[in-house]
């Protein structure tokens, strides 16, 4: 099978990532649809290493750059369409267009992916939330790839669903799935999401890069709280600061290195473990080599 995709070398990935940080990638491909991935996947060399990303929202790509092909599905794999009161979306469409997309058909359920700064892809693989809402409680079935281009659909009961992870069987990758909702008001579903939206722009460090929250909350609390009870908002190491409108997001100042954040990332899990005693983990995924 021939490929019609762009493959980009020696990529640099700064301007795929929303902290604008990280080193190049060997190669980065933009796939032109499901079946122009599969036979891209095909084509690849055993033991080839593969990366998916969306939007680059919850992913620090090292300075040292990624070995092997990184492939970027936002723009790539956005094709999106009702069937009854089911959406039937692909890995590239952002969770704020879909949130949007439903609301305007009548749809309700999917209103707090409004607040979710990334891909549908990466929605399902992490399970993303916000607002008292989950990815995979709306999700009914997916598809996914795997290393060798083969296409899978999984339900539920195929998928180990937890909070802020799913895991997978094997080696594949999310690439669509179909989101259940109901029938409602659409002015109702379109004010929800602007009073999100809003409080999202209240709250969050929108204006300067960042990857959105950088640990998950610990069971019966705040990731942002512990960090806040440390003192460390407005702590920076380099140009990576703990932002000062909510201490759960590092926002790159400008000059920011990824070595800068990743090292902003230990330094407030550590204060966080030494001065409370919780061990925070991670929610921001780190691919690549340091220099």
């Amino acid at each position: 099978m021939t490929t019609s995709g762009k493959l980009l070398l020696d990529e640099s990935m700064r301007r795929y990532t929303s902290w604008r940080v990280g080193g190049n990638a060997d190669r980065l491909y933009v796939p032109h649809g499901l079946e122009d991935l599969q036979g891209f996947l095909k084509g690849l060399p055993h033991g080839e290493p593969v990366h998916f990303i969306g939007l680059g929202s919850n992913l620090l790509v090292r300075d040292g750059g990624v070995r092997g092909t990184v492939v970027l599905m936002h723009d790539a794999l956005t094709e999106m369409r009702f069937e009854g009161t089911s959406v039937y979306a692909e890995a590239g469409v952002t969770c704020a267009k879909l949130a949007k997309f439903a609301a305007r058909e009548h749809l309700h359920g999917a209103e707090f992916l409004a607040g979710v700064p990334g891909t549908v892809g990466g929605a399902l693989a992490m399970n993303a939330g916000c607002h008292g809402g989950e990815t995979w409680d709306i999700v009914s079935r997916a598809i996914t790839i795997d290393r060798h281009g083969h296409v899978h659909e999984r339900s539920q009961v195929d998928v180990e669903v937890g909070y802020r992870h799913v895991g997978l069987p094997g080696e594949e990758w999310f690439v669509a799935a179909w989101f259940q909702l109901h029938a409602g008001e659409a002015s109702v579903a379109e004010e929800k999401i602007k009073a999100l939206l809003a409080k999202r722009l209240a709250t969050q460090p929108l204006n300067l890069p960042n990857a959105g929250s950088t640990f998950r909350n610990p069971e019966g609390d705040y990731a942002a709280r512990l960090i806040e009870a440390c003192g460390l908002k407005g702590f920076s190491i380099g140009g990576a600061q703990v932002s000062e409108k909510h201490a759960n997001f590092i926002v790159n100042l400008g000059e920011a290195t990824a070595d800068d954040i990743e090292r902003l990332i230990a330094h407030m899990h550590d204060t966080v473990l030494r001065e409370h005693g919780v061990e925070l983990q991670r929610e921001v995924k780190i691919i690549g080599e340091r220099l």
